[in-house]
């Protein structure tokens, strides 16, 4: 196959959720930014954080309304778009990320809900749910999961991203495959990989069972939140990686993007340097590049990302060009 490139031209920094007022004390961080396209206007939701009495994080999902050339901030929610979950349900401390796919006149929103552990920091499964609002709202289809950990996947299943093709919908998502300590006494760590299942009715999932992208780093390399765009005969996906310790303390190890494609949907082939943008020293994003989202809006590509601190600032934009 012919080499190609994937070139982001960067549009900048266009969401800082400490500029803005955000319901339910939501008071930084605007998190896997993930799009609805409508006639007029570019949907944006992301996760953003408040805190419980005891001071702890919790997720609640928000969104900013763009026009189609991102020139203009239309509106932000008023309220999250999910009531808050039952007790003890996956999702009780919070949603992160939250995709959602349009079919004909329904809006769906997969849910990664999390919910805090004792032994180590968090467990996370994908859920459901349906907006009869045109995505203004949404109604859990059902209180547990429709993707969760298993026998051979069984931990933190979780980064939803759905794609239908003919009669079949696709779901890239990232599962646990361990968690490890740097020394004895160190905190946990977790590392986790992207995955593949496929669905007849978006509720019942068969699952892969493998890891479809190859490591750069190492084997305890971290895998997060593919996005696949169609384009020219190949499935793009863009994805971010990064090492499993010293990741918040040394910025060489944080999360960057990474790059693979395929003709099938089953088969990649990563190739890193395939995807080329540059980076400004000092900006927003000059130190970490994460959460990506790819989308078209009419003839054009775009990418949504996360910057520095995880998306505490904010999200950026860039153009996608491809590139033979």
């Amino acid at each position: 196959m012919k080499l190609h490139t994937v070139r982001l031209r960067k549009i900048g920094q266009i969401f800082d959720p400490g500029q803005h007022h955000l319901p339910l004390n939501c008071h930084s961080y605007a998190q896997s930014p993930q799009t609805l396209i409508g006639d007029d206007f570019v949907r944006v939701y992301f996760s953003s954080r408040s805190t419980d009495s005891p001071g702890n994080f919790i997720s609640h999902v928000v969104f900013a309304e763009f026009d189609l050339s991102f020139s203009k901030l239309k509106r932000i929610s008023r309220q999250a778009v999910l009531a808050p979950a039952e007790l003890g349900a996956y999702d009780e401390h919070g949603i992160f990320p939250f995709h959602v796919y349009r079919e004909e006149n329904t809006v769906y929103g997969y849910i990664c809900g999390i919910s805090r552990r004792q032994s180590v920091s968090v467990e996370s499964s994908i859920g459901l749910s349906v907006s009869n609002d045109g995505g203004e709202t949404f109604v859990r289809a059902g209180v547990g999961p429709v993707l969760t950990s298993s026998l051979h996947e069984p931990f933190l299943v979780c980064d939803p991203f759905v794609m239908k093709v003919d009669d079949t919908y696709h779901m890239w998502y990232i599962y646990g495959l361990r968690w490890i300590r740097e020394s004895k006494d160190a905190r946990p760590e977790r590392v986790y990989k992207i995955a593949h299942a496929t669905s007849s009715d978006q509720i019942h999932w068969q699952k892969e069972g493998r890891t479809i992208i190859d490591n750069r780093i190492d084997e305890n390399e971290c895998q997060a939140l593919p996005t696949v765009l169609q384009h020219n005969g190949l499935y793009h996906m863009i994805f971010c990686f990064r090492h499993a310790f010293g990741f918040k303390e040394d910025k060489s190890r944080g999360y960057r993007l990474g790059y693979a494609f395929s003709t099938d949907l089953i088969h990649w082939t990563r190739n890193d340097d395939m995807l080329q943008y540059e980076s400004t020293p000092g900006s927003w994003d000059a130190d970490m590049m994460c959460y990506p989202h790819l989308f078209k809006v009419g003839e054009k590509n775009y990418l949504l990302y996360n910057g520095n601190d995880f998306g505490r600032n904010g999200f950026g934009l860039a153009e996608v060009f491809f590139e033979n």
